[in-house]
C-alpha cells in the first residue's frame, strides 16, 4: 500500500530498475504558490520497454505479468498512481517503446485535499540510490516558491565514488545527511 507520494515514486522507480535499465532518471519538481501549486515527477528508464498492449495491462489493477512477482495476482503501482493523480485534480502519462524504455509522468494539484502527503523525499532518494543495481541512477530535484528556486542533481556513480560505496552504514549516514542538506538548501 502506498501511503505517501514518496512511496509511490519508490515503487515506480523500482519497476524501472527491474526492467533491466542501464539508466534510470528521476525528476521531482514542486512549485508552491499562494493557494496551491503542483507536485510533479517523472521516472524514465532505458530498459526493456512495453508494447501498447503491455502498457494497457500494466495500468489494469487486475493484471500482472507474473514474472517479477509470480505469487502476486495484481500489480497496483501504476493503477494507484492513476487513481491518486485523477482524484487530486492531477494527471498522468506513460510512454513506452519495446526495447527502448519507459517514461512515467504524474502531476498533482498541491492545493487539492485528496493529494497524499509527500512523505520523506530525501529518504526516498536514499532508498532509490541504494537499489541493488549496476544502473546509473540520476535524480533531479527542483523546488519553486514565490521567493526563490532551488534545484540540484545527484548521480549514483558519483555518490558511490565520493563515499567509497553505498553499502556500509557510515556511507549511508553520510548519504542521508547530504541529501537532506540539499533538500533544505544547505548544500
Amino acid at each position: 500500500m502506498h501511503f505517501t507520494l514518496a512511496d509511490l515514486i519508490t515503487d515506480i522507480s523500482q519497476n524501472a530498475v527491474e526492467a533491466g535499465a542501464g539508466l534510470v532518471e528521476l525528476e521531482v519538481s514542486e512549485s508552491v504558490v499562494p493557494g496551491g501549486g503542483e507536485f510533479r515527477f517523472l521516472v524514465r528508464d532505458n530498459g526493456k520497454g512495453m508494447t501498447e498492449e503491455e502498457v494497457k495491462r500494466a495500468v489494469d489493477p487486475f493484471v500482472t505479468d507474473g514474472v517479477k512477482h509470480p505469487n502476486r495476482k495484481v500489480g497496483l503501482g501504476l493503477p494507484f498512481l492513476i487513481q491518486m493523480a485523477q482524484q487530486s485534480n492531477g494527471g498522468w502519462d506513460i510512454k513506452s517503446e519495446k526495447g527502448k524504455g519507459t517514461t512515467v509522468t504524474a502531476w498533482f494539484d498541491s492545493g487539492n485535499v485528496d493529494v497524499p502527503p509527500l512523505g520523506d523525499i530525501p529518504g526516498m532518494f536514499r532508498t532509490i540510490l541504494m537499489f541493488d543495481t549496476s544502473a546509473e541512477i540520476v535524480i533531479r530535484r527542483k523546488k519553486l516558491t514565490k521567493e526563490n528556486e532551488d534545484e540540484y542533481e545527484v548521480r549514483k556513480s558519483e555518490l558511490a565514488e565520493a563515499l567509497g560505496g553505498l553499502e556500509d552504514a557510515g556511507s549511508l549516514v553520510l548519504l542521508d545527511q547530504y541529501l537532506r542538506s540539499l533538500e533544505n538548501n544547505e548544500g
